[in-house]
């Protein structure tokens, strides 16, 4: 696969992979890369007094917690906060392209101003729908069971670009699979 790739993961994919029961799939999307984990990320604290699933994110073996250190990455930190942070919210988005940006790394990032902000600096992003369906391609994944997957997480109030039951639809309408 990709086993030199970093991964840089934004909270909203952790989190409900994790309450939908799913993390299982998610660690085996990632494979050999490297996943990591802003310090940033506080919802996965605050989620995890909710949920005990999305708390467990913290504790697993293959996604590294890292903290934002050098100053080039605190810097970048700075410079998307000033874009994304509102009222303390998009702080794990921030992060995200802090860490992206200084580590030449992929952003896993699925908010639509992240994602914009990620575009407009050239930052390399691959929005939770395309790992699920390069994984398909890699037939690492059938598409039967990412549509129940995306159904799950859709029950967990993600946000994705279609309704249940519209995951295979959409993937064909858009080349994907």
């Amino acid at each position: 696969m990709y086993s030199s790739e970093v991964l840089i993961f934004d909270t909203g994919p952790l989190s409900h992979f994790a309450r939908a029961d799913w993390l299982g799939v998610l660690k085996a999307v990632v494979g050999d890369r490297t996943a990591i984990i802003p310090d940033v990320v506080a919802e996965l604290r605050t989620g995890g007094t909710l949920d005990s699933r999305v708390r467990g994110v913290l504790n697993v073996d293959w996604i590294e917690l890292r903290e934002l250190r050098s100053e080039d990455e605190i810097t970048a930190f700075a410079t998307f906060s000033s874009l994304l942070v509102k009222n303390d919210r998009n702080r794990g988005e921030a992060g995200v392209l802090a860490l992206a940006s200084t580590m030449s790394a992929v952003a896993v990032v699925d908010d639509g101003a992240a994602r914009k902000a990620a575009a407009d600096k050239g930052i390399k992003l691959r929005p939770t729908l395309a790992l699920l369906c390069e994984a398909i391609q890699l037939e690492l994944l059938t598409v039967k069971l990412v549509a129940a997957l995306a159904d799950d997480l859709l029950a967990t109030q993600y946000r994705l670009p279609f309704p249940p039951g519209g995951f295979e639809t959409w993937a064909n309408e858009n080349g994907l699979v």
